[in-house]
């Protein structure tokens, strides 16, 4: 194994490593990131979303621009600010701090003690490599430590973290160690199933491929409750 493959697999083990050393054809398109929080510049939020819509459209006017395309079509000429405010508003919200769902918790006065699971929770985000979309469902349990979380509080939190650039792994921690901040246990499981666009529309053009990844926290580590966990995500469930 050459020297740079055993710094990117010890990457991928969610271990920081300095990539300058390295071209961009020599990482090439692994599927690479370099810790559990989005990589984001200190000065992040200095600009306000209105300035942040209004740069982003005139960048985009230029790219269009350079693929040649005429901004004077009624069809094109009002793309850069539809995708500016897109990016902002919409599929990045997921970046600004202010748009972390506020999660109440309330008391399990009805003494459940097995687990809860919302399965299927389907989100859209977006591949950071290429910035072309990732399409999946994820899949949240947790057991309760003397407290529950309202049921559509789970769904938010999975939308707020894929509404930003991503990998799929770094999603799936940052989900399982919000749930385990939020809820105080360490009790929490976490699986996302989805389809990445880079990977089926562009490069290898494979759409039969799907990609999984887990999470498993405190008892889930059991065999046990980790298969009933899986029991129920593989379970169709049909509703009268």
């Amino acid at each position: 194994m050459k020297p740079n493959e055993i710094e990117l697999n010890t990457l991928l083990r969610g271990n920081r490593i300095a990539l300058e050393h390295y071209t961009e054809d020599e990482i090439g398109n692994d599927h690479l990131y370099t810790g559990i929080d989005t990589p984001l510049r200190t000065d992040a939020f200095e600009l306000s979303d209105e300035e942040k819509i209004k740069r982003i459209k005139e960048h985009f006017k230029g790219i269009m621009l350079t693929l040649g395309l005429d901004l004077n079509d009624d069809s094109l000429k009002g793309t850069p600010d539809r995708v500016a405010k897109m990016y902002v508003q919409e599929i990045f919200s997921g970046l600004n701090p202010a748009n972390k769902p506020k999660i109440a918790l309330f008391e399990n006065k009805y003494k459940y003690q097995n687990m809860l699971v919302e399965k299927d929770i389907t989100f859209y985000s977006n591949c950071e490599h290429h910035f072309v979309p990732i399409i999946g469902k994820a899949h949240v349990a947790y057991c309760s430590n003397g407290q529950v979380i309202g049921l559509s509080k789970l769904n938010r939190i999975v939308q707020y973290f894929a509404k930003r650039p991503q990998v799929q792994e770094r999603m799936t921690m940052q989900i399982a160690t919000e749930l385990q901040q939020v809820l105080s246990t360490q009790d929490v499981a976490v699986v996302i199933e989805a389809q990445h666009l880079c990977v089926s529309s562009r490069g290898v053009q494979d759409n039969s491929a799907s990609t999984i990844t887990s999470y498993y926290g405190g008892s889930f580590n059991q065999e046990s409750r980790k298969q009933e966990f899986l029991t129920y995500i593989r379970t169709s469930t049909t509703l009268p």
